[in-house]
C-alpha cells in the first residue's frame, strides 16, 4: 500500500479510533514496505515526513479540526520539521507511528511524531511546528482560537527545553528564510 492508500486507509478508519483531544495520543501501525526503503533497505527519510504527516492527518480528522477549517476559511499549514533517527527500520518490519500535540504558542503549535520498534525502542523522532492559516484574513490564526472553535478550553502546558530550543531554531531560520531573496533565472 502506497502513499494514497496509507491516507484513504487513516481517513476512512479514524471514527474507530475515537476522538482525539490535546494531550491524546495518535496510534498508527505500519509496516517498511519496498516502496518506502533507500539503498541500505530502511525506512527512507522522506518516507519519516510523509508518515508523520499521515500521523497529523489522523489528528486533524479526530479532533474535527478539518470541519472547523472547512467551516472558517481556515487550513493547518506546516512550520517547520526536525528529526532524528537513532535505529533503522529495516524492510518488512512492523513499527507505530505515536502522534501527538505536545503544546502551543501565539499562531504556534508543537506537534512529536515518535517511530516505535515492536521491541518499544524509539526509531526515530520528529517535531514539528505548524499553524492554522485563514485564508480570508490572510494571517495565522491564534491557536487558543482553534481550541475554542473545537469546544476546549484547555491551556498549553509550558514547552520543555527541547521545545523551547525547537521553537528558537525554527523562528531563527524562518526570520533567514525571509531575508532571503536570490534572483531566478526565467
Amino acid at each position: 500500500m502506497y502513499v494514497w492508500g496509507r491516507l484513504m486507509r487513516i481517513a476512512a478508519t479514524h471514527r474507530r479510533r475515537g476522538p482525539y483531544a490535546a494531550g491524546d495520543e495518535s496510534r498508527l501501525a505500519f509496516r517498511c514496505l519496498p516502496t518506502d526503503i533507500d539503498p541500505n533497505l530502511h525506512l527512507n527519510n522522506a518516507r519519516y515526513m510523509m508518515l508523520a504527516d499521515i500521523g497529523r492527518l489522523d489528528i486533524f480528522l479526530r479532533s474535527g479540526l478539518i470541519s472547523v477549517c472547512r467551516r472558517n476559511g481556515w487550513g493547518p499549514m506546516m512550520g517547520g520539521v526536525q528529526s532524528v533517527y537513532v535505529r533503522e527500520i529495516r524492510l518488512w518490519r512492523r513499527f507505530e507511528v505515536i502522534s501527538t500535540i505536545e503544546t502551543w504558542r501565539g499562531t504556534q503549535v508543537v506537534g512529536k511524531h515518535r517511530f516505535v520498534l515492536a521491541s518499544g525502542e524509539t526509531a526515530a523522532i520528529v517535531m514539528t511546528t505548524a499553524g492554522v492559516y485563514d485564508f480570508r484574513a490572510r494571517a495565522f490564526v491564534p491557536i487558543d482560537t482553534v481550541v475554542a472553535a473545537l469546544g476546549h478550553d484547555r491551556p498549553p502546558r509550558p514547552p520543555d527545553a527541547a521545545e523551547e530550543a525547537f521553537m528558537a531554531s525554527h523562528d531563527g531560520l524562518r526570520r533567514l528564510a525571509k531575508a532571503t531573496r536570490e534572483p531566478v533565472d526565467a
